[in-house]
């Protein structure tokens, strides 16, 4: 019976991440710089990308834990979700920052770019490990 409610804790987690992620990127990010001024909509997109990441990390290291002794493939596949977005958190977002405020268009260019395949990389591994959840 409990590894019934471990499977349904991973599963929901794993949900709640990929869902998280989608929603984040695909609907948020494109909501605000349709509707906002595109000076206010990047001063809140910055705001947001930080907490975005925490959300990430802490999913993403929920998810692991939960599967560390029933699942290496999964554990491993949120230990890299995680550690990958504690990188682009603590460097990659600050680097993201520092060549828009300096106005550095091919390196912002670059760099976001860089963040978004991250970002896909991330929820194309959780729909991966959702996929490899199925009976």
């Amino acid at each position: 019976m409990a590894d019934v409610y471990l499977q349904s804790a991973c599963l929901l987690v794993v949900a709640l991440l990929f869902g998280g992620m989608l929603l984040f990127s695909a609907g948020f990010a494109a909501f605000l710089f349709k509707y906002l001024p595109p000076q206010e909509a990047r001063l809140l997109i910055r705001r947001a990308f930080s907490l975005f990441y925490m959300f990430v990390i802490e999913a993403s290291g929920l998810a692991m834990v939960l599967f560390w002794g029933s699942d290496p493939f999964s554990a491993a596949a949120m230990a890299c979700v995680m550690l990958s977005a504690v990188a682009a958190r603590q460097s990659l977002m600050p680097a993201i920052n520092r060549a828009s405020d300096l106005g550095l268009r091919k390196r912002f260019g670059w760099l976001h770019g860089f963040s978004v395949v991250l970002t896909l990389g991330h929820i194309a591994l959780a729909a991966v490990v959702l996929v490899h959840m199925l009976p």
